[in-house]
Parts: structure tokens; C-alpha cells; sequence
């Protein structure tokens, strides 16, 4: 079963658009009478917590010419598990349209991708001007809307919840050395993983019918009235602008429809 190539990309998208929800965020230095003095637009990298340390450390001189800026972020993914409680019956299916072909699609498979964003600043201000403007967003989950699979249109709401933050001073040394001001914060992010998808098949549905019944015992009941809908015109495709041709038909033979053969008995 294992070994028929597809990739959908949805870690990277979902990796893609947890980043994207801080790629915007600013802070301002105010003067004594409110006035503003600068707003600074807080860059943010992939990038693991440890290396910013490295560089922080590396050029801890302030006399060096050039020396890595803050405030500043970074985040990364830390791992990913399975979520049983969001877990659907597998083996069902449904089916998507891609242009004018049916696919087959087997339910995905709920998994959670755990991150972290770490927050760097020499001035605490700093800091909790970013944070200030994050926090509120999660109560405790933000959704965001991701493309999950380009090919069949499946878009979803993907739950971002914020687990836990805490703060760290990585300041020791002498008054030369550089101060370095840390806030965590982990996330999880409810996303699925959808398998290879296939080409179905069944066909369009271009007819549906429904008898209905004034009895409920299903195997006394008779037809007494026909609904039928096709779509107009009737070799329509999904894409195309078509309506729908509705017929009601009255009975009072008593018959009923054999699925098997398509006719009434």
C-alpha cells in the first residue's frame, strides 16, 4: 500500500500560514508628550531558538559594528501527534470535483502540529508591546483559513491554540555584555493529512429520485407521489451555469420501484 507517491504540501502550508499570523506586528517609542518616535515593524524567521542565542552570544559586543537587531522573532515546528479525539472512520470517502473529473477521497486524518515562537528584546517595553498584541487574539484558539489540497478545492479552518508562555532573562556578564530578554509561547495547531487521492469511478450524479410514501411501514408502504430532479441542460458539468429541471408525479397503482432493474412493480 505504501509507495504510491503524493505530497499535498499541508505541513508546509500549515507551517506557512501559523507564521503568518505574526508577520505584521509592530512596536512604537514614544516621547514624554506621546509624540511618536519611531515604529518598528518586528522581523520574524524560521529558525530554531537555539541559534539566535548562538549569534547573540557571538556578538555580544556593543563596540562591534554590526550585531543582530531587536526585538525580533523567530518560530519553529517542535513535532507532531495524532489527535483521537478528532478522529473520523477512515475508510469512508467522499468525492470531489477537479475541473470536470470526479476524485475519490478517503476522510483525513486529524493530527496536531506543535510550535513555538520565541520573542527576543533587549527592553522588556519591548517585549510586552508584542505581546500584548498577540494574547488577545487566542481565547484560547484563533482559526485560519488554509487550502489543505489545491487539486480538489479542500479548504479549511484550522484551529491555533495557544498552550502555555513563560519568560526567561538570558542576561549574565559583565554591564558589556548584551542583555537578551526571552518570551515562549507554544502552540498547537489542529490540521489534517489527507492520503493519495483517486479518480472515482461513479460518474456525476445526474438524476435523483425519491418516492414518497403515506405509510411508514417500509414493507407495506406504496408509492403515492415522484419526485425527480435532473440538471438542465442535462449533460451539464460541475463547472458549467446550469439550473434544474423538477418533475412531481402522482401515483395510485400501489407499485413500488425496483432499484435493480429501474422500473416500477
Amino acid at each position: 500500500m505504501l509507495g504510491t507517491y503524493y505530497y499535498h504540501e499541508i505541513l508546509r502550508k500549515t507551517i506557512v500560514a501559523f507564521g503568518t499570523i505574526f508577520n505584521d506586528i509592530h512596536i512604537r517609542h514614544t516621547s514624554d508628550d506621546s509624540g511618536t518616535i519611531s515604529d518598528i515593524k518586528v522581523p520574524l524567521a524560521y529558525a530554531p531558538q537555539q541559534k539566535f542565542l548562538a549569534r547573540l552570544e557571538q556578538q555580544a559586543q556593543l563596540d562591534k559594528p554590526v550585531a543582530i537587531t531587536l526585538p525580533r522573532m523567530s518560530f519553529e515546528m517542535l513535532g507532531i501527534t495524532y489527535d483521537a479525539s478528532r478522529k473520523s472512520n477512515v475508510t469512508k470517502t467522499f468525492k470531489a470535483v477537479d475541473g470536470e473529473n470526479m476524485k475519490k477521497v478517503f476522510l483525513p486524518v486529524p493530527y496536531n502540529v506543535e510550535f513555538q515562537l520565541s520573542i527576543y528584546s533587549k527592553l522588556n517595553e519591548d517585549a510586552l508591546q508584542i505581546v500584548e498584541q498577540i494574547l488577545p487574539y487566542f481565547q484560547p484558539s484563533f482559526k485560519v483559513s488554509v487550502d489543505l489540497v489545491n487539486s480538489i478545492g479542500e479548504k479549511r479552518d484550522i484551529a491555533i491554540t495557544l498552550n502555555n508562555i513563560n519568560m526567561t532573562d538570558e542576561y549574565e556578564g559583565n554591564f558589556q555584555t548584551r542583555r537578551a530578554l526571552i518570551y515562549n509561547l507554544t502552540f498547537t495547531a489542529n490540521t489534517y493529512l489527507f492520503g493519495p487521492i483517486a479518480e472515482s469511478t461513479d460518474g456525476l450524479i445526474r438524476k435523483v429520485q425519491v418516492d414518497y410514501h403515506t405509510q411508514t411501514d417500509a414493507d407495506t408502504a406504496k408509492r403515492e407521489m415522484r419526485y425527480t430532479a435532473v440538471p438542465d441542460p442535462i449533460d451539464a458539468n460541475p463547472g458549467d451555469d446550469f439550473g434544474f429541471s423538477e418533475t412531481l408525479e402522482m401515483f395510485s397503482d400501489s407499485k413500488s420501484f425496483n432499484p435493480a432493474s429501474g422500473t416500477d412493480s
